[in-house]
Formats: C-alpha cells, sequence, structure tokens
C-alpha cells in the first residue's frame, strides 16, 4: 500500500505533503532529522493521509496537493479534519 500524508510541524504549523509506502517509518525520519527539508521544523505528527493501490497513483495525488491548484483540495481536507476533532 502507497500513502500520500501531511505532516504538521509542532514547532512553527507549517504543513509538508509526502508520499511514501510506509507511514511510521517516514514519520519517524521526518522527525529523527533525516530529511533535509523539514530537518528544522521537527517534531511533525501525521494530520491526514490516504491510501493509494500504486506509487504512480501516490506520486500523482502529492504533486497535485503541491501544485497552486490542489490548494483549494488541500483547504478542503484540512476544514474537514477539522470538523471531525
Amino acid at each position: 500500500m502507497n500513502y500520500v500524508y501531511i505532516l504538521k510541524s509542532c514547532k512553527d504549523n507549517c504543513l509538508y505533503v509526502g508520499q511514501t509506502y510506509n507511514l511510521q517509518k517516514r514519520l519517524n525520519r521526518h522527525n529523527n532529522g533525516h530529511v533535509k527539508s523539514t530537518r528544522q521544523r521537527r517534531p511533525f505528527e501525521i494530520i491526514y493521509s490516504e491510501k493509494f493501490e500504486s506509487r504512480g497513483e501516490a506520486i500523482k495525488r502529492e504533486k497535485y496537493l503541491k501544485k497552486l491548484k490542489g490548494g483549494n483540495e488541500l483547504k478542503r481536507i484540512l476544514e474537514s479534519k477539522s470538523k471531525q476533532s
């Protein structure tokens, strides 16, 4: 199984969108400083994830969410998550 995930920095509330096949391992890599782009924003928590059958589908979704047109979709996801909490 492949995943697209959204991390939230507990330090400055910035978001990070990524994809992986192992969510817990990837979160640990982010929080242990092994990911250069997020090292200064540690620690992180996973605030959202989606499952995909293939890595290609996950990469496509990750790229979409990172693009400007994905911004509205990202906002919708986060708003629906906050309503569930």
